[in-house]
């Protein structure tokens, strides 16, 4: 079983309707996956240094907008420390909407579940038009 948790920078909704539709696919692939909040696991405003050892000792992954996991030195190694694989949506400057956000996971769920199946630790930088792998 993969752990795909959504960062509270995304409506927790969306990591509840997206579990339904897994729940329904996980009988048909290979790799069970469950879909989680971090709000709702870790509690609305979880600082970053707890959850991510916690997540990374279940070899999870993470969908976030939060950009500063990557760019701030002592969360960048963090998230490597504990090997844990992020996609980091990047949206466009006047940010998405709840629905440009649900379309935008629907188009990218396929290939983030493909990802997740590589070594961990990872970072994916996704935008609106590609994936770009992130040293």
């Amino acid at each position: 079983m993969v752990n795909i948790y959504i960062d509270e920078n995304f409506s927790h909704f969306l990591a509840n309707g997206f579990d339904v539709f897994q729940q329904h696919l996980n009988s048909k692939e290979k790799i069970q996956i469950k879909i989680l909040s971090i709000k709702k696991v870790f509690g609305a405003g979880a600082k970053d240094e707890v959850w991510i050892p916690l997540v990374g000792k279940e070899n999870g992954i993470v969908i976030t907008q939060d950009l500063k996991i990557q760019t701030t030195r002592h969360q960048n190694e963090l998230y490597k420390m504990h090997g844990l694989g992020v996609f980091f949506f990047k949206p466009p400057s006047n940010g998405y909407s709840f629905w440009e956000m649900v379309e935008q996971l629907v188009k990218r769920l396929p290939e983030i579940k493909k990802k997740a199946e590589n070594n961990r630790p990872f970072a994916y930088r996704i935008t609106a038009n590609k994936f770009e792998k992130l040293k």
